[in-house]
């Protein structure tokens, strides 16, 4: 497959999670806004984005239904390349059901990719992960991965090592 012309439009899915969590004024975790748009604003990209909230959940609270709807929203992009954030809790099981939907992924790149810290957070690995997952969307040949801990996994190959807060092969 050649490389994608520098105009190729980038989607990116989210669906709450970790990324997109913050301190409510009560103490409490909850989900925003997605933030993936102010993230990239500050590195300056040159990219043609969408960016489409397909659910606001905690990735715990997933379910398969949910995952029909990111399957969805993957059949009606137009874009090849598409990264999606979503919490790191489920995220090999919804890169899983992804791969295991021909129709949805047919000819697209599609990388998931989470943060173990919010990303309104000081110290949080949210932008690394996304520009690492964008990088990765745009360069991989099609099918379905997982952008985390700095490298890239296929679906279906890969763990959350909850003990060390990484993702590992399987």
């Amino acid at each position: 497959m050649p490389a994608p012309s520098a105009a190729e439009k980038v989607a990116i899915l989210t669906t709450g999670g970790t990324f997109d969590k913050y301190y409510s004024v009560a103490g409490e975790m909850e989900i925003d806004e997605p933030t993936v748009g102010p993230i990239l604003d500050l590195a300056a990209t040159n990219l043609d984005t969408e960016v489409r909230s397909v659910v606001a959940i905690d990735s715990l609270d997933m379910t398969d239904e949910h995952r029909a709807q990111i399957a969805e929203a993957l059949e009606e992009t137009d874009a090849r390349r598409v990264v999606i954030t979503h919490g790191t809790d489920t995220m090999p099981e919804t890169s899983e059901f992804l791969r295991e939907r021909p129709e949805a992924i047919k000819g697209k790149t599609i990388v998931l990719t989470g943060a173990m810290q919010p990303s309104c957070m000081r110290l949080t690995d949210a932008p690394f992960n996304l520009g690492a997952a964008v990088a990765a969307a745009q360069l991989l040949e099609p099918g379905v991965y997982i952008s985390m801990s700095g490298r890239i996994f296929e679906a279906g190959s890969v763990a959350k090592d909850r003990s060390r807060g990484v993702f590992v092969a399987k």
